[in-house]
């Protein structure tokens, strides 16, 4: 008969076993709950920073294009609905935000060292940032647009004939949103030049 104790039980009795200070139980259950703690504190830190009033106090924009975003519609409409800075400038699933989130800490970094700490800077640079943030929603599909407009949920018949026929388009041609709609929620700057006109 085989005294030996199972696999199961030699494990527990392992674990259970105290190291110089704690047993390995302990320091699993310490590091458990405190991976927790730190993962909650770095959650919470990342979405106070997807708040309005984040974007507008770190970013050069209180000034300029948060002036302009109030005359949207993506601001106040009729249905009460209001898309802010995070919505439609940070994605919406963690590996892809976290991407987002490095390259706009450069943004802040442009506003700290004065590259564009002015209304007059900003103007001045407007056009390359403004392309620099069309490419990069080209490049993703304007996926952050997708997360509340999308071709396959739009009621046509409720459009007016001129949005029926460029949507019906575009979806045949594969674009995506902003290859249409730049300055929907901001200026256009000066230098841009409508390649439809």
């Amino acid at each position: 008969m085989n005294n030996k104790p199972s696999f199961l039980k030699r494990t527990w009795a392992l674990l259970k076993r105290p190291s110089a200070k704690y047993s390995l139980l302990t320091l699993l259950v310490v590091g458990f709950f405190s991976g927790i703690l730190f993962w909650g504190g770095f959650n919470t830190g990342m979405e106070a920073t997807n708040q309005l009033k984040f974007c507008i106090g770190c970013h050069e924009m209180r000034d300029n294009v948060y002036v302009e975003y109030q005359e949207t519609i993506h601001y106040k409409n009729r249905t009460g609905v209001r898309a802010i800075c995070s919505d439609c400038h940070v994605p919406h699933d963690w590996s892809h935000k976290i991407v987002r989130k490095i390259q706009a800490s450069q943004e802040v970094w442009s506003k700290l060292t004065g590259y564009v700490d002015t209304p007059e800077k900003f103007e001045k640079h407007r056009m390359e940032m403004a392309t620099k943030e069309w490419n990069r929603m080209k490049s993703v599909g304007s996926r952050e647009c997708r997360n509340c407009h999308d071709f396959d949920t739009m009621d046509a018949k409720k459009q007016k004939p001129k949005a029926q026929k460029m949507h019906a388009q575009a979806k045949v041609e594969g674009k995506t949103c902003i290859d249409c709609h730049k300055g929907i929620a901001h200026l256009l700057p000066k230098e841009y030049i409508d390649p439809d006109e």
